[in-house]
Formats: structure tokens, sequence, C-alpha cells
């Protein structure tokens, strides 16, 4: 384990088991993007599928990938380009009247990772939206009763995994059909530690 350590920097997981529901009866789709208050020392990565000026402020910004409508016909050409790109980045965000032709080249190999571009307008101030996405981290929960997510890291003090944990959590208990009452179990988990069950004050 020690050897571990010294080779990576390793995740603080959160996991949640649910239940009371009746997945026959009610379906559980969760896709939330959570903001945390502490960041990760690698950040979410963030492209963006803009033109114009939204480009040249998107690219001022920083964000990892900037494509414009000509590179958006040149990557529809390759399954394997669009398949990277759908696995490299986070989160994608999109000028409005690109999202239906993106939706055409990437629905199927966005959509199945939850990761459909969010839509912003062109007069939008990206390099604040560009920055707060480095912060988030996506929870999903599909038809599954549980879920989990990064929280932390080695490094963080434990006031700071905990505060990301509750952001996590109090983002879940708002798509469960009875909230709090569908979490039976939060664990913390180091990737090679062993898993700590956390008492949830108040759930």
């Amino acid at each position: 384990m020690d050897q571990a350590k010294r080779r990576f920097n390793q995740s603080v997981e959160l996991v949640l088991t649910l239940h009371d529901i009746d997945l026959k009866k009610q379906e559980l789709n969760i896709n939330e993007v959570v903001y945390l208050p502490h960041k990760f020392s690698e950040q979410a990565s963030v492209c963006v599928f803009a033109s114009g000026d939204l480009a040249v402020r998107a690219k001022k910004a920083a964000a990892d990938r900037v494509i414009e409508p000509g590179e958006l016909d040149t990557v529809a050409a390759s399954k394997r380009e669009l398949k990277k790109i759908a696995r490299t980045y986070g989160f994608f965000l999109a000028e409005p009247t690109l999202m239906p032709k993106i939706g055409r080249i990437f629905g199927q190999y966005l959509g199945p990772r939850g990761k459909m571009p969010s839509p912003v307008a062109s007069n939008a101030p990206i390099d604040a939206i560009v920055e707060r996405l480095r912060s988030a981290i996506r929870v999903r929960a599909r038809g599954q009763m549980f879920i989990a997510c990064k929280v932390g890291e080695e490094g963080m003090t434990d006031e700071m995994i905990a505060e990301n944990a509750l952001s996590a959590i109090t983002a879940v208990e708002k798509k469960l059909p009875s909230g709090s009452k569908n979490i039976n179990r939060a664990i913390i988990k180091l990737t090679m530690g062993q898993p700590r069950v956390i008492r949830l004050e108040g759930r």
C-alpha cells in the first residue's frame, strides 16, 4: 500500500447505497452536475462547441478544447475521433444554434455517457462558466441501487472531503423519490483503502 501511495495520488470515493425504491414501478435516472466547494488537483476538463466571438472568448478562458463549426464537420467523418472526444472531456458546452448538429454527430457517443452539451448563449460569461465547471463532478445512476463518485484525494483535509461529500449527497437526495429516506448507507473509500461507513447526521 505504501508503494501504491508513492506511485499515484489516491482518490477518495463516495458510494451511496439506496433502498426503498421499486425499479419496476419507477424509473431512477440521475445525471447531475455537482459543483464541489473544493477542487481536485486534476480539474475537470471542458470542451466548447462555438463560433465567432464565443469561440474566441472560450479559447481565452482556457477551455481544454474549442470546436468550431468547420472542425465539427471534419471530426464527423471519424468515429474514432468522435469516441475519443466523448471519452476525453468531462463536460461539454455548446452554442444553441449548434445543438441540433451536435446531436446528430455526437448524440450516440455523448448521450450514453450523460454528457450531452449544456447550451450557453453567445453573450454568456464563458470564462466564469468554464471556471465553475473545473470544480464539478457528474453524479449518475441509471436503474441501479448505488451511486459512486469522486469527492476528494490525498492531500485534502477531512473537512474538505466532508464538504465535498455533503454537496454530492445533497444533490442526490433532491433527485430521489423520498429524498434522504432512500439512502441506506454512505461509504467513503480511498482507492487502495478499506471502505468506511460514514454517519449522515439528521438523515
